[in-house]
């Protein structure tokens, strides 16, 4: 049940796949929330997921488009605005991609045109979904954008690869566009860095399994899954977020605050009786 946050508001959602998504669940919980929405997404991605299915069953249309393209995101904004009879309130960038993970190419034998297409598809395409709206005067007053990140974009993490710079420079695009459009138009632009979550393309990330299981035991509340990734992104899109903008937003448990936790260091350990008290209860301080 829903609680009428994005009431009367109109967004766009761009790269749920299929179920397993993060922008699926936050499509879902958008209309749930009271908010009229459109579904982009590449035909190649349609072909592949199951984008349609979930057009239909949250009765809006699928505007086919590459985000590389600004012809093609030109489209998207007009068509949305078009059919969902206004400016856009919101809008999710939820797209990542690196040939050079899906070729299990190192980060020091990198091919350097699959790195040019990973920080397009990833992170410039972000920046031209915005210039391309701020040109169309297509994002309402105080309108929200959104891209999801992650803490690699600070920290090293063995696998991550070229999607580690991708994802740097998309959180400096929201900084440097967060300026300029909250200046001109009150228009609040973020990133969220989320917990790493099982999704089709998190699925390509090398030892993503041991990296589930390795940040869930580092963060105290554990991984932030991708249900509750949709809540924050609806915080965010709603007036509750009004002043929010040019922020990364770590959605990790706390993980990004950490250092070592005792179940972490438990996989170096026989036992846990060195770290209880007298009564046999674990002492996490």
């Amino acid at each position: 049940m829903g609680n009428n946050l994005l009431q009367g508001k109109r967004g766009f959602i761009f790269g749920a796949l299929n179920d397993m998504s993060i922008a699926w669940k936050v499509a879902e919980r958008a209309v749930e929330e009271g908010a009229k929405i459109t579904l982009t997404n590449t035909p190649m991605a349609m072909r592949m997921g199951t984008t349609n299915e979930l057009a239909e069953q949250l009765n809006t249309i699928v505007i086919p488009a590459d985000a590389t393209s600004v012809e093609d995101l030109q489209k998207v904004f007009e068509e949305s605005q078009k059919y969902l009879g206004g400016k856009i309130d919101f809008v999710l960038h939820s797209i990542g991609m690196s040939p050079n993970v899906r070729k299990k190419r190192t980060y020091d034998d990198l091919d350097y045109t699959m790195l040019s297409t990973t920080l397009d598809v990833s992170a410039i395409s972000f920046h031209k979904m915005i210039q391309v709206a701020k040109k169309m005067d297509a994002i309402a007053e105080g309108g929200s954008i959104l891209a999801l990140s992650y803490v690699a974009a600070q920290r090293t993490f063995f696998g991550y690869n070229d999607m580690a710079d991708a994802k740097a420079l998309l959180e400096s695009i929201a900084r440097s566009f967060g300026y300029i459009y909250g200046r001109s138009k009150g228009v609040r632009v973020n990133t969220i860095s989320q917990s790493p979550t099982y999704t089709t393309a998190g699925s390509g990330v090398k030892g993503i399994g041991n990296l589930l299981d390795f940040s869930n035991k580092m963060s105290p509340l554990g991984n932030a899954d991708a249900a509750e990734c949709a809540d924050y992104c609806i915080v965010m899109f709603s007036d509750l977020t009004r002043k929010v903008t040019m922020q990364n937003l770590f959605h990790d448990g706390g993980f990004s605050s950490m250092g070592m936790s005792l179940r972490a260091m438990n996989q170096y350990e026989k036992g846990l009786e060195e770290y209880t008290d007298e009564h046999g209860n674990i002492i996490y301080g």
